[in-house]
Formats: structure tokens, C-alpha cells, sequence
């Protein structure tokens, strides 16, 4: 059973891995990576990535993504966005530590934090503003 506008857009602000796919280049497949993610219900996403990545180039590249979400308990469950960056932005000390709050453990935050920074190098965030839902809820019966 497809979910409604309301209950995808709840899904999708849980904090799930996403699957981030975005077109790979020509005789390429699609780059597919797991991907932490930020979303609030009729808003944007947002991902922080390497500004140098391959899925930083591609994406800007492509000018679109796609996220995809699931669970298998207690039924299975997914979500899937796909749109068009909106615009992106140097990834900040604030944009780390809400991802990391959001995923994390508080008490797991700090010591994240101290690695990332030191080795993950220069990020940006980029934005995806939703423009199309593929949603499903498979064990829910009408």
C-alpha cells in the first residue's frame, strides 16, 4: 500500500541510512553509497559530503539525486525522493553536529566530531528539494 504525503514525508525525517544514488557518467551505472541525511516534513534534504568525492562531483554534475529508505520491521517499509539540488554551501561545525546528533548517541558526538573534522577533509552540503515519491508500506493491509 503506497503511504500517504504525510506518513513518507514522516518516514523519510527518521533517521534512516539513506541509499544516495545519483547518475555515474556516461557507460556508467548509478553511484549508490549509504549515506547519513537530514530532513524535516515539507522541506528540503540535505547531505554533508567531501567536497573533493566522487559523489560531491557527480551529483553537481548531474544538478539531481536520489534518496532511498527502508525498514523491514515491523513491516517492510521504503521510501525514495528524488529532485533537484537546490543550491549547496561549505559544510560547517553546526551542519556536522546535527548529522551527528541526529545518527549518534550523545554521548558518541564529541569523539565523532574531533575525527571527522580532522579526517575527512573540506565538506559541503548539498540540498535536494523532493520532487518525486515512490513509497510502500507491504505488510499494512487496507
Amino acid at each position: 500500500m503506497p503511504l500517504t504525503i504525510e506518513e513518507r514525508q514522516q518516514f523519510l525525517a527518521e533517521p534512516h541510512i539513506a541509499a544516495l544514488s545519483v547518475a555515474g557518467g556516461a557507460e556508467r551505472a548509478p553511484l549508490t553509497v549509504p549515506m547519513w541525511y537530514q530532513y524535516t516534513p515539507g522541506g528540503e534534504a540535505w547531505v554533508l559530503t567531501g567536497v573533493a568525492s566522487t559523489k560531491a562531483k557527480l551529483i553537481q554534475a548531474a544538478g539531481r539525486f536520489t534518496l532511498m529508505v527502508d525498514r523491514v520491521d515491523p513491516t517492510l517499509r521504503y521510501v525514495t525522493v528524488e529532485g533537484s539540488v537546490t543550491r549547496t554551501e561549505p559544510g560547517t561545525d553546526e551542519h556536522l553536529l546535527e548529522m551527528s546528533r541526529r545518527y549518534l548517541p550523545a554521548e558518541a558526538v564529541p569523539g565523532y566530531v574531533e575525527v571527522a573534522k580532522a579526517e575527512h577533509g573540506e565538506q559541503m552540503v548539498i540540498y535536494l528539494r523532493p520532487e518525486r515519491w515512490l513509497s510502500a508500506d507491504l505488510g499494512r493491509v487496507s
